[in-house]
């Protein structure tokens, strides 16, 4: 009998389920569909680009054999990658904020990558601000110089957009058969929504494209940064995105870092789907969309990644046993 196999691990990224969350918006006007990224190889959306950008790569020879492969990280692009690097075998180094959840640095080191941790500017753990990524945008420059390596550069590379529009995006097209009306996600490098947004202009564009930002940093949305530091890891620098095209953006929301933990508790427990900060916060907005939509209106969104990766985090209440 044949066999019917993957040939590795990197055969299995994407092609993730999109779910409805009738249980969440019971009672609301609106649906919300949630395209399941985190059921993945590395437990994150980021998976699709690291796959990607290191294969172009190789393709166009930016990245040659026994080269060493850098990148600034959250954490879930640097799983990602620590991934595909194991799997073709190269030396992956990344590099992170010491803000981040420590979960994301063990995963990484698990997977063979050289974790680099750069202390914060701003002093506040779990929080990591715009200035902390130029903190670690400086120590990444540094090490690609010094190792002569080949950097990913997800902000820029427009890879990391165009894997998005050719995956994510057909595949939310196909499972919907472009049935919805909204879409919206918070960004982090800006790839995704990029791509996805770019994919729907071009399909339809009467979907609206609704970008999420974290309330104390509306940066794109030409807001008053009142304070850079916010709970909602990976996403949410205030800062340029050169990946996202404004004019593809149809609106704003603000998200808090109750609004986002709250509908990542709400997602888990009414729904079973166990998932991170951003996705909280993707949550967050697709349920103030369903609230104000038509009856039989379709919002979708993007679940980033695991919950797995926030246990030491206060997203996730004390655990008590149950006593009888």
């Amino acid at each position: 009998m044949a066999l019917n196999l993957s040939a590795n691990v990197l055969d299995t990224i994407g092609k993730t389920p999109l779910v409805a969350l009738d249980r969440l918006t019971a009672g609301l006007p609106g649906r919300i569909f949630a395209k399941l990224e985190y059921l993945t190889a590395g437990m994150s959306i980021k998976d699709r680009m690291a796959l990607e950008t290191i294969e172009q790569a190789e393709r166009n020879g930016q990245l040659k054999p026994g080269q060493p492969v850098i990148e600034l990280t959250s954490g879930n692009a640097g799983t990602g990658l620590a991934i595909v690097c194991a799997v073709k075998g190269y030396r992956f180094i990344a590099v992170m904020s010491e803000g981040n959840s420590i979960e994301r640095a063990r995963m990484m080191s698990a997977l063979g990558a050289e974790v680099v941790l750069v202390p914060q500017v701003t002093g506040v753990p779990g929080q990591v601000s715009g200035k902390d990524l130029e903190a670690v945008d400086q120590a990444t420059t540094a090490l690609v110089k010094k190792l002569n390596a080949f950097r990913v550069d997800q902000f820029h590379n427009v890879n990391n957009k165009a894997v998005h529009e050719k995956y994510t995006a057909a595949e939310i097209w196909e499972q919907t058969g472009g049935n919805f009306n909204y879409f919206t996600a918070i960004p982090g490098s800006g790839g995704s929504f990029a791509g996805i947004s770019g994919f729907i202009k071009e399909h339809n564009p009467a979907i609206r494209c609704i970008l999420l930002e974290p309330a104390s940093a509306p940066y794109l949305s030409a807001g008053k940064v009142m304070d850079p530091n916010h709970k909602i890891q990976g996403v949410g620098y205030a800062m340029d995105l050169p990946l996202i095209d404004l004019n593809q953006v149809d609106g704003f929301l603000s998200i808090t870092d109750g609004e986002a933990a709250q509908a990542a508790r709400r997602l888990a427990k009414c729904e079973g789907i166990f998932a991170g900060f951003s996705s909280g916060a993707n949550i967050a907005g697709a349920l103030k969309l369903a609230k104000q939509a038509n009856p039989g209106g379709n919002i979708v969104t993007t679940v980033n990644d695991s919950g797995l990766k926030y246990l030491s985090t206060d997203l996730w209440e004390d655990f008590s046993p149950a006593i009888f």
